[in-house]
């Protein structure tokens, strides 16, 4: 039986050293809240664990030059919702990420984790692709810039290439009128997986939408960067038949499967409904700023 290695590196060079070294025997463990419990179950076997959480920029939320925010990757969701203004600027994506797991949880699990384990229907990764932010990866070859949408490959699986980490999240200056929301359809009231989500970012300008980004969450094998939809609100006040192009675009997007959570039918439509939902609440937080 082969003996399990922890490495707790203090710098990003060391720990992409050991990563790119242990080779697929090698986990990254920024909360653990997904891999411990793979590994409790048998369903992975790592050879070496290396521990980012020592890694000062893994755990920094920073303001970036521009007026944005770089959040580190192992940044738990409890940390990021106690920041003064994160919430402030990204109510929706804070929303999607303290929706990872129970309270308990929360002061584990990090958006970094979440994308990285590849579920389609990880709450964090609709709001990401609505915010438009930029994964910060580093590996071997050095540093690189990847679109959130582009990470995930399948279920389980992502694009980063062997030894990279996934260092940071880069999320853009938030102009006047701009506001997110994200919203999940799920079967028991709490501590459940999606069934749909819908992560929505928008900027109004006189009431009229000038902006916008969608996200939509197990409905596919990854996640969906939905431009119709997005393109059916931008120059719209978001009325009726604007909400019902979304929705329909929305709907057309999706790729579901059946499964004992929902069925095809029922997802697609249900994609559609949250969109509407998710898109006037942003409008409303939106009106606000």
């Amino acid at each position: 039986m082969t003996e399990l290695r922890y490495l707790a590196p203090a710098t990003l060079d060391e720990a992409v050293k050991a990563f790119a070294s242990a080779g697929s025997a090698g986990r990254i463990l920024a909360g653990g809240t997904d891999l411990l419990v793979q590994m409790r179950s048998g369903a992975v076997k790592p050879g070496v664990i290396v521990d980012i959480k020592k890694i000062t920029e893994m755990t920094a939320i920073e303001p970036t030059a521009d007026g944005g925010f770089r959040i580190g990757a192992a940044v738990p969701g409890a940390v990021l919702a106690e920041h003064p203004h994160f919430g402030k600027a990204w109510p929706g994506l804070l929303e999607a990420i303290n929706l990872i797991g129970s309270t308990q949880v929360q002061g584990r699990a990090s958006a970094g984790g979440n994308l990285c384990n590849g579920s389609p229907a990880g709450d964090s990764v609709p709001a990401l692709v609505a915010a438009g932010a930029i994964a910060t990866l580093q590996g071997p070859n050095g540093r690189r810039e990847m679109k959130v949408e582009d990470v995930p490959a399948g279920p389980g699986r992502t694009n980063l290439l062997p030894g990279e980490i996934l260092v940071s999240f880069t999320l853009p200056p938030r102009p006047k009128g701009s506001s997110d929301a994200y919203l999940r359809m799920i079967p028991r009231t709490e501590m459940d997986i999606a069934v749909v989500g819908v992560g929505v970012n928008l900027t109004l300008k006189d009431g009229v939408c000038t902006a916008a980004r969608v996200g939509l969450g197990a409905v596919a094998p990854t996640v969906l960067l939905v431009e119709a939809a997005a393109k059916a609100l931008i120059g719209s006040k978001l009325d009726d038949a604007a909400l019902k192009a979304a929705a329909s675009a929305c709907s057309a997007a999706c790729r579901p499967i059946d499964d004992k959570r929902g069925t095809i039918v029922y997802r697609t439509r249900v994609a559609g409904v949250l969109l509407k939902r998710t898109a006037l609440i942003a409008a409303r937080r939106a009106a606000g700023n």
